[in-house]
């Protein structure tokens, strides 16, 4: 069941992330976020209001524009355990 539709990246100049988190609900519920408040999403705040706990999965990839000449480069380090 879609719950909130796919939007394909439309990244302008440069490289972006695009960020997938999966949570895991507790309880029932909808949720409502406009496609207009995509932009610049604050994950925490959105787990906070809808009482999720911390993510139980991420996945995120990096994409430009077609024909970008790219700019930063993400550098990946491996989690740190404690």
């Amino acid at each position: 069941r879609e719950v909130i539709c796919y939007e394909s990246p439309r990244p302008p100049a440069g490289i972006h992330r695009v960020v997938f988190v999966l949570f895991q609900q507790m309880a029932r519920g909808s949720v409502d976020v406009a496609p207009l408040l995509r932009h610049n999403f604050c994950t925490r705040n959105f787990a906070v209001d809808h009482g999720l706990g911390a993510p139980v999965a991420a996945a995120f990839f990096t994409c430009q524009p077609e024909g970008g000449t790219g700019g930063r480069r993400l550098v990946l380090r491996p989690p740190r355990t404690t």
